[in-house]
């Protein structure tokens, strides 16, 4: 057995299982036989899926990959995104239907866009974007909070063939122009700024200071939405009320080749020169809709859909924009955090609004988890039908939470795998077919051929971890990362390139049933006295103990063991400081849920762990912690005084 393999030889057994409610398995969007159907025929299935879309001109092929791993699907295709998501929902009489449900984070700012709203705005921003020279193939990047415009500046590029890349507004100035550098963006588009925590969070001072460091840009698109003083260049900026509200409602969609390039979205925590995943449109939007279709078992006639995210990740991409109006559907869009002006606010907007599905990070199920029934039992949220995990591993302890207390032990969870370069879900739970089971993503969904292979990238048996690969082509994959087409080789091929698996940078297990069990990346992986072990694992078994609501746990070098766990935890709230001893208690805790290798060298009670907007985790600032560096760039986090209370040691610090 390799090191890789061993990683995950003793993890905990899991026999917990949920089956799918008998009336959501009877009505199911996909049932168990399209495993089956997916198995013998892949490209027809492919086929079936495409033909959700309204297509322009057919395509001669479903799939060339002569040239891999270079794939070209749905050859000779042409199609408008944005005319799927917006123009032909319109057309088949659903213009009054409701596409956007806005939030703001201000109480009672709010928003609700009809399609045919939502055509109007799309079009007036196509023209305004024609008008301030944005032509096919040329970039535009967007910068924007949480507001109805960031979507129509999406769409808007879409409609015009220029491919958007869209900046997280959490990113720096220097993160913002390394990527406008990258695209070659002609035009951004942003706001004055957005609400966080009940204050205006500037961003155009960002792209102002972006400007200056590179000199791509022509034109800044600003809309107005705090009222913020910002600085004014005239032969730049201009205001999106001044051009956008007066431009034409009419504009016809040009349809474009399949493979035309939909959008640039560079993956976050890479050092160096940013990586730009470039997703086309035709498969993309295959992928995005089919998995929304099936994974969520979305009936768009009744059910209302939120997802959490920024879409300024992935998946406010695939599970906010395009995979959901492809399907038309009806969602909430909500601008602020979870717990502001109340803690409860996520609860309330789903009992406001009647949510049907949710999909969130586990980062917020555990956040909330501290917080115990109290506030989330003040609520109905008996609208709920379907929950959703996306981000990270989620762990048994949260999802069995999530499932109590979110949804009523009547709601199965879907806990899904895939990442920026998928595209879209690759490993997930059917929620009409698929026993539940906490912490495992199962199995591939049909369409998806995945494996888990040790080092020469054979398949492990049952009860063995490996490396997670994808073994062949799917319509929403990465084509290749922009303007370097070597690095995106050595990136995602080069590892079993001779097999022509793509390696997600992902280990994995299988369990004894043969269902995947994501561990996160290889490289989260410590190498402690010979023995590989997952840091997931080590907080996972930590997150199950009573007193524990969230942990993060780094590999440390250490100069007796190589690298030596180090934990992060954060309490629930009614076990107060945890009591004399707590580090104790927790350490031996872990040592009983894996073995004594596992033990963490040092266990931080700390109140908040360093987090992205989005709710990623920034281990490699634990790491600088634990390894007593200067701690690194923390532009990127939710709030960057919680690394000064840490480093600062006033986290009550334990050793054991």
């Amino acid at each position: 057995m390799t090191d890789i393999e061993e990683t995950l030889a003793n993890l905990s057994r899991e026999d917990r299982r949920f089956e799918p409610p008998a009336d959501l398995a009877a009505n199911a969007n996909l049932k168990a036989d399209a495993y089956e159907a997916a198995a013998a025929d892949r490209e027809g299935f492919w086929a079936e899926q495409a033909e959700r879309l309204t297509w322009a001109t057919k395509w001669d092929q479903v799939l060339d990959w002569t040239n891999p791993p270079f794939a070209t699907w749905f050859v000779g295709g042409t199609l408008n995104a944005a005319y799927n998501c917006v123009d032909r929902h319109v057309e088949a009489g659903r213009g009054d239907k409701v596409a956007i449900h806005w939030v703001g984070e201000p109480e009672g700012d709010t928003r609700d866009l009809t399609y045919a709203d939502l055509q109007r705005e799309v079009s007036k921003a196509a023209n305004a974007l024609t008008d301030l020279g944005v032509a096919k193939g040329d970039r535009v990047a967007i910068y924007m909070p949480m507001i109805p415009e960031a979507v129509v500046a999406m769409l808007a590029c879409a409609r015009i063939g220029a491919p958007h890349t869209v900046v997280f507004g959490g990113f720096s100035a220097d993160a913002l122009a390394s990527r406008l550098d990258d695209c070659q963006a002609k035009v951004v588009v942003t706001a004055d700024g957005g609400y966080r925590r009940g204050a205006a969070s500037a961003l155009k001072p960002a792209v102002d200071e972006a400007r200056s460091k590179t000199d791509v840009v022509e034109k800044v698109l600003v809309v107005r939405r705090t009222n913020q003083e910002v600085d004014w260049d005239d032969s730049v900026d201009v205001w999106w009320h001044d051009v956008v509200d007066s431009a034409s409602e009419e504009h016809t969609p040009e349809a474009f080749d399949s493979e035309h390039p939909l959008y640039v979205m560079y993956t976050s925590g890479t050092t160096g020169k940013p990586k730009g995943i470039l997703h086309t449109t035709g498969g993309y939007l295959v992928g995005s809709s089919y998995t929304h279709h099936a994974v969520f078992d979305l009936k768009p006639e009744t059910d209302v859909y939120w997802c959490t995210a920024d879409i300024g990740w992935v998946t406010g991409h695939s599970y906010i924009v395009y995979g959901p109006l492809a399907n038309g559907a009806t969602q909430v869009l909500y601008e602020g955090t979870p717990d502001h002006p109340e803690r409860g606010r996520w609860w309330k907007i789903i009992e406001q609004y009647g949510v049907t599905i949710f999909y969130t990070a586990p980062t917020a199920i555990r956040s909330f988890m501290k917080q115990g029934h109290d506030v989330p039992d003040t609520f109905d949220m008996s609208s709920l039908r379907i929950l959703g995990s996306v981000g990270e591993p989620i762990n048994p302890e949260a999802y069995v939470w999530y499932r109590h207390v979110i949804g009523g032990d009547r709601t199965p969870v879907v806990d899904t795998w895939w990442q920026t370069e998928t595209g879209s879900i690759m490993i997930s739970p059917l929620p009409g077919v698929t026993a539940g089971k906490p912490g495992s993503a199962m199995t591939p969904i049909p369409g998806i051929e995945a494996e888990v292979v040790d080092d020469e990238g054979n398949p492990v048996p049952n009860g063995s971890g490996g490396y997670l690969v994808v073994t062949s082509p799917w319509p929403s994959m990465l084509r290749t990362i922009w303007g370097d087409d070597e690095r995106f080789k050595d990136t995602y091929w080069k590892r079993f390139e001779k097999q022509g698996y793509y390696f997600a940078g992902d280990g994995a297990k299988k369990d004894d049933d043969g269902d995947i069990w994501v561990l996160g990346r290889v490289d989260d992986v410590m190498n402690v006295s010979g023995h590989r072990l997952s840091t997931t694992e080590i907080e996972s078994a930590l997150v199950s103990h009573p007193k524990v609501a969230e942990a993060a746990v780094v590999g440390a070098s250490d100069p007796d063991t190589g690298q030596a766990p180090v934990a992060y935890v954060i309490l629930r709230e009614e076990a107060g400081d945890g009591g004399e001893g707590i580090a104790k208690e927790l350490s031996d805790h872990v040592r009983k849920e894996i073995g004594p290798i596992a033990k963490p060298r040092q266990i931080m009670i700390v109140p908040e762990l360093p987090k992205t907007r989005s709710g990623k985790i920034m281990r490699r600032l634990l790491r600088d912690v634990a390894e007593k560096r200067e701690v690194g760039d923390t532009t990127t986090l939710a709030d960057s005084s919680i690394m000064d209370l840490i480093s600062a040691g006033q986290a009550t610090s334990t050793e054991d």
